[in-house]
């Protein structure tokens, strides 16, 4: 794994967080709207008594219960790529890798902060790339997700 691609992965995370916060948000409006019950006298032993939202619940359990995971895995990883980033010996190019994997600043951005151009940041950049040390054991996260109404054995 390369010092980018590790640094990467908290971007990455995040956004898959946005994105479950967004589906959880969505379930929540179906689960509101209940439909109505129907007063007909009928009888069918095969059909479902569980009224529908409770399925629709149940998703959002599952959903909340993988973004917790997922945010406690981001708070590790962060910690993580906060102290490696702390091993580079350079002020400038620590900063640069701060604001751009921990704080996921755009490079105008950064150059605005740092008060440099854009190409100047861009060669900090590379030059902080090179003096990072990754971990003996870095957390890898998997790109690849089961979606957690699929299975129980949701991958993060």
């Amino acid at each position: 794994m390369t010092p980018k691609s590790y640094l990467n992965q908290a971007y990455r995370l995040e956004q898959r967080i946005r994105l479950d916060k967004e589906e959880i948000e969505q379930l929540q409006a179906l689960s509101v709207n209940v439909s109505s019950p129907s007063f007909e006298e009928h009888y069918n032993p095969n059909r479902n008594t569980e009224a529908s939202f409770m399925k629709t619940l149940e998703k959002v359990w599952k959903y909340q219960e993988q973004l917790n995971q997922e945010l406690d895995l981001l708070m590790s990883l962060k910690m993580e790529i906060q102290s490696v980033i702390a091993s580079v010996d350079n002020v400038d190019e620590r900063l640069v890798l701060t604001y751009r994997y921990i704080k996921n600043y755009t490079w105008t951005r950064i150059g605005d902060e740092m008060m440099a151009d854009e190409r100047t940041v861009r060669r900090w950049h590379n030059r902080a790339l090179a003096h990072v040390v990754l971990p003996e054991n870095p957390t890898i996260i998997e790109i690849r997700r089961k979606c957690p109404q699929m299975s129980n054995n949701t991958r993060i």
